[in-house]
């Protein structure tokens, strides 16, 4: 790790796949005070030619095998864009070179390689940050206090997702489970999962799941049911369905006072209301709270060396989770515990 992190000089931050994820959150970066970025990284020429254009990254400093770019380039830390399969590799690779690491989500598809990751970045300098856009989204950050201050604990949750999944990404990689580990629930289905654990902080045991699959081998699936049970009683059915025509996500967390509700639709700020035990909904304006994007949320980590707004343990639960419904799913559906 350059010497750069804890000084007043911006935070060099090179960039592994130049997808969605590589450009836009790498145009946060772009715009960062206290970062730049310095070189990117990608197998296709084209992209490596207009992110290098966008982000004024000169010729040399542009990659098409990310080694090479972490042992050629004086970088301070990395963002990994890339399908899900490659981040394990791509992480360890950047830690062992003491660079911290913002990574997308999932953080990985393999439990045992999230166990590991996790143990890495115990005691450790550099930061690993998932990119779990909720855990900076207002009204995900008032459930999580609303959860974890009241000393109230959920007893019921129900949660789906809905998107045209299926239509949009058919032919691309997050199609294809060797790049992309699943389907649906591995894609933006991890994004409701982790909703789920993060705001409530509840402990996961077992799962059972249905799965809907596109492909013979059981691999790819278009919609997932899954019944969650917790260690503190709790019980949660989740769905995702990856076959609408728009995208819906609603979240409902009970207990016996009443319940806090998550919706919204697209991609825009969700909205945060609760309900009390006269069936009453109050709704919280949260319009006027300002929140750091992932990149001002990363660099703030490094910065005062402080936990990331998503952490490795965050990546780990929900991928122990993941990976119990897949299994159950293409079993006979019966219970599969959650190894944490």
């Amino acid at each position: 790790m350059s010497e750069k992190t804890h000084s007043d000089a911006p935070i060099r931050v090179g960039i592994v796949g130049l997808g969605y994820i590589g450009t836009t959150v790498g145009d946060e970066f772009a715009h960062h005070p206290q970062a730049r970025v310095a070189a990117v990284c990608d197998v296709a020429e084209s992209a490596r030619v207009d992110a290098g254009e966008q982000f004024s990254v000169p010729p040399e400093a542009r990659y098409e095998q990310y080694e090479e770019m972490l042992d050629g380039e004086n970088l301070d830390a990395v963002l990994i864009g890339t399908p899900h399969t490659l981040h394990y590799d791509q992480v360890v690779a950047a830690l062992e070179r003491g660079l911290h690491v913002l990574c997308d989500k999932p953080l990985t598809t393999d439990l045992e390689q999230a166990r590991d990751l996790y143990e890495r970045t115990q005691n450790a300098d550099e930061v690993l940050m998932v990119g779990y856009q909720r855990h900076l989204n207002p009204a995900f950050v008032e459930a999580r206090r609303r959860w974890t201050e009241s000393g109230r604990t959920p007893t019921w949750i129900t949660a789906e997702i809905s998107q045209d999944w299926v239509d949009r990404f058919s032919g691309t990689w997050r199609a294809n489970p060797d790049l992309s580990g699943g389907g649906y629930l591995y894609d933006t289905g991890s994004h409701i999962l982790d909703a789920i654990l993060w705001t409530t902080d509840l402990t996961p045991t077992a799962v059972r799941a249905d799965m809907t699959f596109v492909d013979d081998d059981q691999r790819v699936d278009e919609r997932a049911e899954l019944w969650i049970e917790f260690e503190e009683g709790a019980n949660a059915s989740v769905s995702v369905y990856g076959k609408t025509p728009a995208t819906r996500e609603h979240i409902h967390i009970w207990d016996d006072e009443g319940a806090v509700y998550l919706d919204g639709r697209e991609w825009e700020e969700r909205q945060f209301s609760e309900i009390d035990a006269d069936s009453t909904t109050h709704t919280m304006y949260l319009g006027g709270r300002s929140h750091p994007n992932k990149a001002q949320s990363f660099v703030r980590a490094i910065r005062e060396g402080t936990p990331p707004a998503a952490t490795p343990m965050d990546g780990l639960r929900v991928t122990a989770v993941t990976e119990a419904a897949y299994e159950s799913a293409r079993g006979d559906s019966d219970w599969v515990s959650v190894d944490l």
